[in-house]
């Protein structure tokens, strides 16, 4: 089974092409990191980054464990919709190959408003984007510094969505 780990920032359209893939790859399988609760999850991303950005923080095992039981099946890829890439040292030893989409933060800001506040009220919207300029705002550019040069594969975000699928079907199929 290989294993492709799909990263980007929120908004940046790792579901999304996670999900064309699983459709049009033979035999894929997919899990996405947001269907998980994890220990030591960050609530405060803030105080995360002042205090190092360990990515280690997450305890992934419940991830991991799905990981293995898919292993003992025919699936022949596993897609993960998974932010890290090669950050987290206990799951990174499973993926064969991490891509990163670089979605611009501006774009991926659009996407979040339109996908997650569709039924906000303005003031809504002006607080949650104050919180981003704050707080939020650092911890997408800390995954720009850590995450995007981890991978092996980096994907112009700005691209359509089957543009960016037809190159990782491609990156994939050469794995």
């Amino acid at each position: 089974m290989k294993i492709i780990a799909i990263a980007a920032v929120t908004a940046g359209g790792k579901t999304s092409v996670v999900n064309e893939l699983k459709n049009q790859l033979p035999n894929a399988r997919s899990l996405h990191f947001d269907d998980y609760s994890f220990e030591g999850e960050v609530d405060d991303f803030c105080a995360w980054i002042n205090q190092g950005a360990d990515y280690n923080v997450w305890n992934l095992e419940p991830l991991i464990k799905d990981i293995l039981e898919l292993e003992k099946t025919d699936t022949e890829y596993l897609l993960l919709d998974y932010p890290f890439a090669y950050c987290h040292k206990a799951l990174s030893e499973y993926i064969d190959r991490a891509i990163f989409i670089d979605t611009p933060l501006d774009i991926a800001m659009a996407r979040r408003i339109l996908r997650d506040m569709n039924n906000a009220t303005g003031e809504d919207i002006r607080n949650d984007l104050e919180i981003y300029l704050k707080y939020t705002r650092a911890a997408y550019v800390k995954m720009l510094k850590d995450v995007l040069p981890s991978s092996d594969h980096i994907i112009d975000g700005t691209k359509k969505l089957e543009e960016i699928v037809e190159e990782i079907k491609k990156i994939i199929l050469s794995v």
